[in-house]
């Protein structure tokens, strides 16, 4: 037998092995929010257990309700309970230097000897692929903690139904945790279902196309307007970073400082590094105004989760704490496996518009897929990139 793993006291950790553990989960968070959580759960929790799987759940549906990357505040809150405010700032820096880092070398190779060659599109693609395998992995694995009954399971599944269907996030959201939490009175939970069905059909509604806001082209390019745009991805980052995407895109495609087809290079970019997704700002700000207009957008983007985290850690911790609640945030959980599935489809979606060759594609996903599936270790998300990445470039996908 397995022996059970011992708990461990996190604050004993040195403020420099707070540092770089999180500095070593951000050199190896590829597959975006899912993935990420499913690592940091996976070590802190079921490895070392800091915290137990029931309070993780509740703090993670929590953090889905705040602005900004939940994976990042998640390392930011989790370096508080170890070390408090300064471990939950050296938490967050940890996590999102190595992706920071490294986009920025992303972004200068780019404008630099990138841009424009055709033959590194096959690379791209077949990391995506690969990537897309990843996050199915950790769908599965996150949604094996939290769902823990049928009711559960239709939350997840109506849940995933209705981002598909354009549902604003913050629905299923409500709905999931209130009829959860509701379940035993009948008359409220039906209450809640139709109040959720009405919302959903007035935001469909009221729904605006993309980049609502007419912004003139050929603004000048400051870098306080990339502050204001990283700002404002990272306020409205609600639900998941790609609802960051049609803010950023708005304050720089529709000011004419980039193309779309290098915003959405951007965006492959950040699927493929360890990073969180929202890194995309990183590199839209490099091509815009090179270094510090790189820096600009990555400090707005990333402001929120910051200070969201550090200025209401006590009423964060009060609220997983209470017994109350739990019932409400395990809806909550329920609706945010659904919506992080959704993510999933809409990006495998997105991918198979760019493949050329589907059978090739298919067998790189479900080879990246069993061996995501099957293998256990740092290396393996690394290697599965690697991997792909080398695929892509040997054959047409």
């Amino acid at each position: 037998m397995t022996p059970l793993p011992t708990q461990t006291d996190p604050s004993q950790l040195s403020l420099l092995a707070l540092f770089l553990k999180f500095l070593r989960f951000g050199a190896l968070a590829f597959g975006g929010p899912v993935a990420q959580i499913a690592m940091l759960r996976q070590a802190l929790v079921d490895e070392e257990r800091w915290i137990d799987s029931g309070r993780f759940n509740r703090l993670l549906a929590v953090l889905q309700v705040l602005p900004g990357p939940e994976a990042h505040e998640l390392c930011v809150h989790l370096g508080m309970i170890a070390r408090g405010r300064i471990g939950g700032l050296l938490a967050g820096l940890g996590f999102m230097l190595p992706g920071l880092l490294l986009m920025l070398l992303a972004g200068w190779l780019y404008v630099t000897w990138i841009a424009g060659d055709a033959g590194l599109t096959g690379v791209l693609l077949g990391v995506q692929i690969a990537v897309l395998a990843i996050i199915l992995r950790a769908v599965v694995r996150i949604g094996q903690h939290i769902i823990e009954d049928r009711l559960l399971a239709a939350i997840a599944i109506v849940s995933l139904l209705a981002t598909l269907a354009g549902v604003p996030f913050w629905i299923p959201l409500a709905a999931g945790g209130l009829a959860y939490a509701a379940a035993h009175r009948p008359l409220i939970a039906l209450a809640v279902v139709v109040a959720a069905i009405g919302a959903a059909l007035a935001a469909r509604q009221l729904a605006t196309p993309d980049a609502a806001v007419a912004l003139v082209a050929g603004a000048p390019v400051t870098l306080l307007a990339l502050f204001v745009a990283g700002l404002k991805g990272g306020l409205l980052t609600f639900g998941g970073a790609y609802t960051a995407i049609p803010y950023v895109r708005a304050d720089t495609v529709g000011r004419g400082w980039v193309s779309d087809a290098t915003f959405l290079d951007g965006i492959a970019l950040a699927g493929v590094l360890p990073a969180p997704l929202v890194i995309f700002a990183t590199f839209v700000g490099y091509v815009v105004g090179g270094p510090g207009g790189a820096l600009a957008i990555t400090v707005g983007m990333f402001l929120p989760a910051f200070a969201f985290s550090l200025v209401f850690f006590e009423r964060l911790e009060a609220v997983v704490e209470n017994p109350a609640l739990h019932r409400l945030l395990a809806g909550v959980a329920a609706a945010v496996v659904g919506i992080i599935a959704a993510t999933f489809v809409q990006l495998g979606e997105a991918t198979a518009t760019r493949v050329t060759a589907p059978l090739l594609a298919i067998l790189l996903f479900a080879a990246a897929l069993a061996v995501v599936w099957r293998i256990k270790g740092a290396w393996v998300t690394p290697a599965i990139v690697v991997a792909a990445a080398l695929a892509g470039w040997l054959v047409t996908l």
